[in-house]
Formats: structure tokens, C-alpha cells, sequence
């Protein structure tokens, strides 16, 4: 046989191989095993629709199911990778004001009642705060204003009536925040006891300590979870939760929570660990109580222009981290304003020392000066990014006459706070659960939004309208750029930086995701192993 025959003969073997045995990968993964994870801190409660943070969603994502998801595997959440989940498959009417979802046969809820389009129109039910016991806190309401009306067509079908195109209604609907509640569920047992259809039964919550899930036997994807269940054990010192990961104890540290310092020293003594610094659509944020003086925009700009954005990334993320406006910087970042636009806007100037030198200027016109200080308390929420942040910003402040004590709130207590207005000066963190100016400017700019400075702008409402109408995605850019330079020119919630985040697992854990764009997304668990 000729050289030239026995490579075509080998060649083909190969080829016959591959088309008949498995894979490697496929005899890789195996079943069994309970994962351990730290949890930075004791949340409200279990329901994702009623609360704001990943100390909810991480935990719970794995309970419930959504009609659709971002692909679990792509590290940047973005509308052209989309899969179904409780939907099969949807389709958008011709002038795009109608979505139907042909929902999936044979799904039970953790307690044996089968899942049917009944069960969605409960949930838009409650996101709408028309349902017989709504929830206590409806955090996206906002983000579902567009939809008219839902109909059940039959048990495995559902049609949402819009009142206007939005092609980004189906990344809104992907993220970790929409998941599907039953209708037989009261919302007051879904804050305690909650009841999904995803790969993790609830087991228990015991505040400050624990959070613990274990495998559903049922779940409508066959084969998985891989996981027998999962723990969460809720310890809010960083350096115990590094002293814990490191001494084997657990496998998985709460995702985004390790500082750029703490991942060096977790490698340091445990080389083996696996450890991810990503971005995040996480910014450290500035909220001014429009009373004076900070109903004064000219007086909220002179705080922006006092920022050195730079020493919060040097500092906190040992230059990981990003500067950027509204929108999650670019390229991680879908929609973030260019530095060159940045440049242009108050607080963005790459010489801070004249910068402040204006923004005294304005201070003393307004009668402020050395010998006539502002006062304030500046409250944050009693974690470690927020408080460290704070420091900072209270360093800064000083540089332009303002005072600022520090006042630490409970993570329980943070949010009812902000919405009462209780407060005078505001560290907080704005995440936006999805990376699209759909969720970012109606939930935190629009008229009657999150701002938590009653901030109205009916001509920025217009915008937020027009943006989220526009099918070119081109021209959809253009106006939701010109949206993050108009409220950062008014220093609405004045951007500190983008967080950079830090999780490391032992390498016994496989097919762990971390995304880039969406700190909220991707930690449904159902197919994440354990190799021991």
C-alpha cells in the first residue's frame, strides 16, 4: 500500500470514528455532588421578581425556568444569541406589536402542577400590579410598560399585545430577573418558599446563615442537573470567605465578590484555583436628593466635576476597572458612549485639577467656600464595594468644601431607604440586568423611575420612547448615545466607575460561565459538574 493510500485509509478511519463513538466530553461529565458556594450577605427574601440584587438572583436562578435565555455560553449577553427555555419558539407580527410563545409540552411546577400559559399571564399579572395579591415591591414593572395585554390561546400558547414595537422586549424577558412564577403560588410564599420549574428545588433559607437547593427529579431536561444540590453559606467578610475557599471547605466563591488583591492572593496560595476578573455592568453611582442644595443642577455638576474616576479604578481594581457613562463602557459593554464622547461631559476631563478648579468656582458663586462648608451624611449599603467606594468619595468631596459622614445601612434596609427618599447623599451601585438601553434609562432615568431623585425629563422620555422603537439597530445607537450624554451633562447619578469582580472555583467545578455584560445572567447551574 502507497504512502499517499494509507494516509486516504487512515484518514477515513478517523472520519468513521468520529461519526460513531462519543465524543471525549460526553463521557466527562458526571452526576452526584452537592456545591458549596459562599454568599456575601443575608437577602430580603427568595423572590427574584420582588428583589434587586445578584444576593437573590444567584441563588434562585437555578429554581426557576424563563421563556427564554441568553445562551449560557457566550460570555456577552446579546439579543443575537437567544435560546429557547419554557417557549419553543416565538414569532413577532409584521409590524412588530404582537409576540406569540409556543410554550413546551410536559412541564411540572416542584410540586407536580403542570406548567401552562396560564402560569405566564399570572406573572405578567403581577408585573403589571393587576393581580388578585400582587408583590410587595414590584421592581420590573417598568420594564414591561410596553406590553398591553396578555392572552392565554390555549394551554400551550401566549400573545403579548404591545402598545408599540420593541424588538429588545426578548432580551428583557432572557435575563435572570423575568423568570416564570405558578399562579398557584401566593407572592407572600414565593418570598419564603418559592416553587419553580427549573433544575434546583428550593430547600431552605435560614437567614444569615444558610440557602440550600437540591436536585429536581423532574426537571423537563433530561439528564440534568448533574448536581445533587447546591449550598450557599452567607458569610459578609471577604477575608473569612478567602480563608474558607482556600482551606478546601468550599468550591465556588460568590461570583463578581473578589476584589482584584483577594484573586492574587487566593492564586498565591492555592495555584490550582480557576479565577476570573471580568467586567461588569455594575457601576458605583452617586445619588443627590434633589434638596438643596442639590436641586441646583449647576451644583450637582460641580460634585461630578470633583470626581477623579480614575483613582476609584486605580485603587479598588488595581486599574481593572472602567470608566464610563450611563451605559457599561465598550467593548464588553454593547452600547457605552466612546472616551471621545466621555471627554466632552462634566467629570470626564482628563485634568481633574482644573476641573475642581471650576467646580469651586460654581460652589462660591453659589455662596459656599473654605469657611462655609456643605454638610451631609453620605449613606451606602454595609458591603465591601460600597463602603470602600465611599471612602474614596468622601476624600474628593472634601476637595470642593463638602463634609460627608458616613452613614452604613443594612442590606435589607438599603432599597426601602432610597425609596423614601431618607437620605441626603447616596453611594450606591445601579447593575443593570440586562446590557440594553431598554432596562438601563426607563428603569433609572424615565418619569416615575428608579432614580431615587424623582429626576423628570419629558423630553428624555421622548428619547427612551423613540430608542426603544427603532428596529435599525444603527439609528437605535445614535439616540441612546445621545440620552447617556444628555443625563450625565445633568449629573443624574454621576458614574463612579465600572466594577471589575473576581470569583474563583476549585478545578473540580466544571462548565462555569462568567458573563461580561450581565452580572445577573448565567448561573441556572443545571449543567455545571463536579469532577470528584
Amino acid at each position: 500500500m502507497n504512502r499517499v493510500l494509507c494516509r486516504v485509509v487512515s484518514l477515513s478511519i478517523g472520519l468513521l470514528l468520529t461519526a460513531v463513538l462519543p465524543s471525549a466530553s460526553a463521557f466527562a461529565q458526571k452526576h452526584g455532588g452537592v456545591l458549596r458556594i459562599t454568599h456575601r450577605d443575608s437577602p430580603a427574601s427568595m423572590s427574584i421578581h420582588e428583589e434587586g440584587t445578584i444576593s437573590t438572583v444567584m441563588p434562585m436562578m437555578g429554581v426557576f425556568n424563563n421563556l427564554l435565555v441568553f445562551d449560557p455560553k457566550e460570555r456577552q449577553n446579546s439579543l443575537d444569541k437567544l435560546e429557547p427555555d419554557l417557549a419553543t419558539k416565538w414569532t413577532w407580527s409584521e409590524d412588530g406589536k404582537t409576540l406569540t410563545f409556543a410554550l413546551r409540552e410536559g412541564v411540572q411546577w416542584h410540586d407536580g402542577k403542570p406548567f401552562t400559559s396560564a402560569d405566564v399571564k399570572c406573572t405578567f399579572d403581577l408585573l403589571a400590579g393587576t393581580a388578585k395579591e400582587n408583590f410587595k415591591v414590584n421592581f420590573r414593572k417598568g420594564w414591561y410598560a410596553n406590553v398591553e395585554s396578555v392572552a392565554a390561546n390555549g394551554p400551550l400558547e401566549v400573545v403579548l399585545k404591545l402598545k408599540a414595537p420593541q424588538p429588545a422586549l426578548l432580551g428583557l424577558l432572557a435575563s435572570g430577573f423575568t423568570p416564570m412564577y405558578p399562579c398557584h403560588v401566593s407572592p407572600a410564599r414565593m418570598r419564603q418558599q418559592p416553587v419553580g420549574t427549573g433544575p434546583f428545588k428550593f430547600v431552605e433559607y435560614k437567614a444569615n446563615q444558610t440557602i440550600r437547593l437540591t436536585r429536581n427529579p423532574n426537571y423537563w431536561k433530561k439528564g440534568l442537573p448533574y448536581l445533587d444540590g447546591i449550598e450557599y453559606d452567607i458569610i459578609p467578610n471577604r477575608s473569612t470567605a478567602v480563608l474558607a475557599f482556600i482551606a478546601g471547605k468550599y468550591d465556588l466563591t460568590f461570583p463578581y465578590e473578589m476584589t482584584v488583591q483577594l484573586v492574587g492572593d487566593i492564586k498565591e496560595q492555592m495555584p490550582k484555583a480557576v479565577c476570573d476578573i471580568s467586567p461588569m455592568n455594575v457601576a458605583a453611582n452617586l445619588l443627590m436628593n434633589p434638596v438643596p442644595p442639590f436641586d441646583d443642577i449647576e451644583v450637582r455638576r460641580a460634585v461630578a466635576m470633583t470626581l477623579d474616576r480614575k483613582a476609584f479604578v486605580d485603587i479598588l481594581t488595581q486599574g481593572k476597572g472602567d470608566v464610563g457613562g450611563a451605559m457599561q463602557p465598550l467593548p464588553e459593554g454593547r452600547w457605552g458612549l466612546p472616551d471621545e464622547e466621555l471627554r466632552k461631559l462634566p467629570g470626564y476631563e482628563p485634568d481633574i485639577a482644573k476641573a475642581r478648579d471650576k467646580a469651586r468656582a460654581i460652589l462660591a458663586a453659589k455662596g459656599y467656600g473654605p469657611d462655609k462648608r456643605i454638610s451631609l451624611k453620605l449613606s451606602t449599603r454595609n458591603i465591601p464595594t460600597y463602603r470602600d467606594a465611599s471612602v474614596i468619595l468622601i476624600s474628593q468631596l472634601k476637595e470642593i468644601w463638602i463634609d460627608a459622614e458616613l452613614q452604613l445601612v443594612e442590606t435589607a434596609l438599603w432599597v426601602p431607604k432610597l425609596i423614601r427618599r431618607d437620605y441626603q447623599f447616596g453611594l450606591s451601585q445601579v447593575g443593570n440586568g440586562v446590557d440594553d438601553p431598554d432596562q438601563g434609562y426607563p428603569e433609572n432615568y424615565a418619569c416615575g423611575s428608579r432614580t431615587y431623585m424623582d429626576y423628570c425629563n419629558k423630553e428624555l422620555d421622548a428619547m427612551i420612547a423613540a430608542q426603544s422603537a427603532e428596529r435599525d439597530p444603527a439609528k437605535r445607537k445614535q439616540i441612546a448615545w445621545a440620552i447617556d450624554r444628555k443625563i450625565t451633562d445633568e449629573a443624574v447619578r454621576p458614574m463612579l466607575y465600572y466594577l471589575r469582580g473576581g470569583t474563583c472555583w476549585r478545578p473540580e467545578v466544571k462548565n462555569i460561565t462568567v458573563m461580561v455584560n450581565s452580572i445577573y445572567n448565567g448561573w441556572r447551574m443545571e449543567d455545571v459538574w463536579l469532577d470528584r
